[in-house]
This record gives C-alpha cells, sequence and structure tokens, in this order.
C-alpha cells in the first residue's frame, strides 16, 4: 500500500485519547477544565500498518515512542479538549507522512557541453586575473 492511500485510511480505532490539565494560556479556566490531550498509538499493534512501514516507523521516530512501543503525541495549544484533539490528530497524520516518505533516488548526469566551455571560460579568467597579480619583474 502507498504512502497516499494509508494516510486515507482512518486509523481512529487503534487511537487512545487522555485528557489532563494544561498549562498556558486561559486563565482560570486553565485551572478547572483539562484541556491538554495525549494521543497513544502502539505502533506494533496497529492492524492498518504493514512490518516495514512499522519498523521504519519504529526506527524513525524512536524519541516519540516510550518503553510500550505506544507513540505519543502531545497538543496543549487550544483553549478546548476538542480542538486539541484535532491538533493531535493532524500532528499524527503529518509525522505519518513525514516518516513514510520516500525520497525519488537521483539519477546522475553528464554535464552538457555548454557547462564544460562556462566552467572553463571561469577558470582562464581567474588564472588570467592572478597572472595580473604578480607583478612586472625589472630584472633582465
Amino acid at each position: 500500500m502507498n504512502l497516499s492511500e494509508l494516510l486515507k485510511q482512518d486509523f481512529s480505532p487503534e487511537f487512545q485519547f487522555q485528557a489532563s490539565r494544561s498549562g498556558g494560556a486561559g486563565g482560570q479556566n486553565v485551572n478547572k477544565v483539562a484541556t491538554k490531550v495525549e494521543l497513544r498509538f502502539n505502533i506494533s499493534n496497529s492492524v492498518l500498518l504493514d512490518e516495514i512501514q512499522k519498523n521504519t516507523l519504529q526506527e524513525k521516530l524512536k524519541n516519540q515512542i516510550n518503553s510500550e512501543g505506544e507513540l505519543i503525541i502531545v497538543s496543549q495549544e487550544e483553549r478546548t479538549q476538542l480542538r486539541n484533539k484535532t491538533v493531535v490528530i493532524k500532528k499524527f497524520y503529518d509525522l505519518l507522512k513525514k516518516a513514510l516518505f520516500v525520497p525519488k533516488k537521483r539519477k546522475a548526469s553528464e554535464p552538457t557541453f555548454a557547462s564544460k566551455m562556462e566552467r572553463l571560460k571561469s577558470k582562464k579568467i581567474a588564472s588570467i586575473k592572478k597572472v595580473n597579480r604578480r607583478g612586472i619583474s625589472f630584472e633582465e
């Protein structure tokens, strides 16, 4: 399954959410309401990912995975739990997209004739410039 198909799938049954009190903006609201949202996603138990994708995620995101093998993403930027939940889900899909992206292989190419001539011309100009710096010798 390619990356675009994987990102269209619904991972929500495999998500575990946990809410707690957050710091930051919100005034008295922060002290009363649990708006900080923590998303936990167990990579090794995922049904939607194949083994190669699981290994890639565990390797690339090892700093965000705890000892139980759960990917943990936290958001406390917004003032409501619902908004923080949507932010966390967006962060999850962005992380998935970034970690599973495979860049295209670069094909080596020959320099064109014009680029070779341009390089030689610039080298000749630099050479002449350095010869002119030597100064005139009066001893003959």
